[in-house]
């Protein structure tokens, strides 16, 4: 036998909420002495023991007392919860995702700023089923394995926080000339990345661009918006770098 105050401290749980399990019948001791402590018994102990697991699997206090009495189909109520569960990491992942996608958003911008999070409130407020049937109609069956490659923000795979960083290098060198070597030194990761990602798939490549230069196409699809100024800026730089490398191979050849 123990006294409520014994059975606080062994068990952790306090004494206010061992009276408050009594208060709503949930756990009642199996005697009180003359000075009115509350005693619990091994009985007692034994149901506390499964109060706290079945709070642990994220039972409700009216779901537990039910389960504790009987009367509850057991099997139905794990398999309840186990969706509930399931549900629950869902709405976890999204949420991973949107920070994750916040963060490297702020890794392009340069920070986090007002603008950026309307930009992304925007982005995420669109439904991913319209986004996956506006690509099924401009996409080929084949193309849409290759847009399941691309980058992508919501993630931190080393793919995609190696795109990510060097378009946050390339927005930090926007002011500068294209032919800059900085940012020439960019472009050519990136086309090397292109090459070694999307090798013999120029077609797709050429169609991603002219898709993320129309500010309705891109948002249909999902891609983080870019401001048309630093659209142009990226083409002019892949400019100088394909016209350098075709001279470069006239020149060798």
């Amino acid at each position: 036998m123990l006294t409520i105050h014994n059975v606080s401290k062994q068990t952790g749980i306090s004494v206010r909420t061992l009276r408050y399990y009594e208060e709503i019948g949930l756990l009642l001791p199996i005697a009180k002495t003359e000075g009115g402590h509350r005693i619990y018994g091994e009985n007692e102990l034994k149901t506390l023991q499964q109060i706290v697991f079945l709070k642990a699997l994220g039972f409700k206090l009216k779901e537990i007392q039910t389960l504790i009495n009987n009367s509850w189909n057991w099997e139905a109520s794990l398999d309840h919860q186990l969706a509930f569960v399931a549900e629950e990491q869902k709405k976890l992942q999204q949420m991973k995702n949107t920070i994750l996608g916040l963060k490297n958003a702020s890794s392009i911008e340069g920070g986090l700023t007002e603008s950026l999070i309307q930009k992304y409130i925007k982005l995420s407020n669109q439904e991913r089923d319209n986004k996956q049937a506006f690509r099924q109609q401009i996409f080929a069956a084949t193309e849409m394995e290759l847009l399941r490659k691309l980058p992508n923000l919501n993630k931190n795979d080393p793919n995609s926080l190696e795109w990510i960083g060097l378009l946050g290098q390339l927005k930090q060198l926007h002011k500068e000339s294209p032919e800059a070597d900085s940012v020439q030194f960019i472009i050519k990761r990136m086309m090397e990345k292109a090459e070694v990602e999307y090798n013999g798939n120029d077609e797709f490549l050429e169609k991603m661009w002219t898709i993320r230069k129309s500010t309705y196409k891109s948002e249909q699809i999902g891609l983080y918006p870019l401001e048309e100024e630093f659209l142009h800026f990226i083409e002019q730089a892949f400019h100088v770098y394909e016209t350098k490398k075709q001279a470069l191979g006239k020149s060798q050849s």
